[in-house]
């Protein structure tokens, strides 16, 4: 039996009888095996595994070759192929391709004239993206809580935030499931607000059976290379609204009334008129191309999700120390993102201790998101306390996002599992490991 046939049997308890003086070479294996790594134990994988990669195939590989040898690289007719791919998928009757869902959020703002003066409520707990854009528009976010076991925006707590200034509600599917629509829109309709999803963790997700993209007066959709279908960079502007949609593509384009197919095309226009002020925000040919392709694939890339986040679950149910987020009935979760809620007092490191620890692992983790309240630039424009979201602010300090994307595979999904259950085990509050001084480079 080689070492690595030896190390294998031990992982899986095959030396039941280590304390004789025999196994005193396999003992001491065991104890570099189980050791974190951070600590000079052996690493669960000898290459680092990230926390996400886009699964590009070679349909993608030539339909951008194919576009970069027709001559037309910007926005053209395979954008607009796109949209049509994304308008049938989605069930919308508009589709705007964009360069970001950040640009798909700021188009939203503007096409429903929200400005200097307004107020749009949203959360604390997402990418900036979300709050800036109102920012950029001259408007003010004014965040509310999260839930505890979602972290998503916490609808009973909405109506006390709303003034005469309060133009739109901005909520986050948060990890790719749908917020509490029923109750964000019916408090919308009672103050007359217009509600603008954030949905790029939610491609593919369902609220009550109705596709998310469909349901409220905007929904903005990322396409960046960590999401679950990617175009390299780009995002999506879906909304039923005819003006709305006409707005938005006029002021996503400069303001102009023709776009660059519209003009240079051999049958395009001589002329184009400026009718507003607007932004650069068109998605390439180039980029459709891969979104061509990708979009077919979404629901085989969402299957792959939701099984490995069975195993997640179900590898983690023992474990005191990891709190997976909540999933409510009713709605199809798009699982962008696993992220667990690290219970602290079962540990004796902090969530940061245990993402550098899982690194040493060569397991790759994240942490979606720290609380905007407790940034810097919000604390400083608009006055705001840590303690203002305590919600927020609590689980700014235990959330960790794990390694969860299609192109894993079986055993690398077993790999986070037994990288988190051993550092979990080695610095538990109940583990005689966890006495010993966690090392500098952990906490580092």
């Amino acid at each position: 039996m080689g070492i690595e046939e030896v190390a294998e049997a031990i992982r899986h308890d095959q030396f039941p009888e280590l304390e004789d003086s025999r196994y005193d070479t396999s003992r001491r294996l065991r104890e570099v095996l189980n050791s974190p790594a951070v600590s000079g134990g052996e690493p669960i994988r000898r290459s680092f595994l990230p926390l996400a990669a886009a699964w590009i195939e070679k349909a993608e590989e030539d339909e951008v070759l194919d576009t970069l040898r027709s001559g037309w690289i910007t926005t053209g007719p395979k954008t607009m192929r796109f949209e049509a791919l994304c308008q049938e998928y989605l069930g919308s009757k508009h589709a705007i391709a964009v360069n970001s869902c950040t640009a798909a959020l700021q188009l939203a703002l503007a096409a429903c004239d929200i400005g200097p003066g307004d107020e749009v409520i949203t959360t604390p707990i997402s990418w900036p993206a979300t709050s800036n854009v109102v920012i950029n528009q001259g408007a003010k976010p004014v965040f509310v809580d999260v839930e505890p076991d979602t972290l998503n925006l916490d609808a009973s707590k909405i109506e006390a935030a709303i003034t005469p200034r309060t133009k739109a509600i901005l909520p986050v599917h948060m990890a790719g499931q749908p917020c509490d629509l029923d109750r964000i829109r019916g408090i919308a309709r009672r103050h007359q607000l217009i509600v603008i999803e954030d949905a790029a963790h939610a491609i593919g997700a369902e609220y009550h059976g109705r596709r998310i993209g469909t349901i409220s007066e905007a929904t903005a959709f990322s396409f960046y290379p960590t999401k679950n279908i990617t175009t390299i960079e780009g995002g999506l502007l879906t909304t039923d609204n005819d003006d709305l949609a006409e707005r938005a593509r006029l002021l996503g384009n400069q303001g102009i009334s023709r776009d660059a197919w519209k003009r240079y095309a051999k049958d395009g226009s001589l002329h184009w008129q400026l009718l507003s002020s607007g932004f650069k925000m068109n998605m390439t040919d180039v980029q459709a191309s891969l979104g061509l392709h990708q979009l077919p694939r979404l629901e085989e890339f969402n299957r792959i999700r939701e099984e490995y986040v069975r195993m997640y679950n179900e590898a983690f149910s023992d474990l005191p120390a990891i709190q997976p987020l909540a999933q409510r009935s009713g709605i199809r979760h798009a699982h962008h993102l696993f992220i667990v809620l690290l219970q602290l007092d079962q540990l004796t490191i902090d969530r940061d201790q245990f993402m550098m620890a899982l690194k040493a692992e060569n397991i790759g983790t994240g942490t979606h998101f720290v609380s905007m309240h407790l940034q810097p630039f919000y604390r400083k424009e608009f006055g705001i306390q840590p303690q203002d979201f305590p919600v927020a602010r609590q689980v700014s300090e235990q959330l960790v996002s794990l390694p969860l994307y299609p192109k894993m595979t079986v055993s690398d999904v077993q790999d986070v599992v037994q990288a988190v259950r051993k550092v979990v085990t080695a610095y538990s509050v109940k583990s005689k490991a966890a006495r010993r001084e966690v090392p500098e480079t952990v906490a580092a």
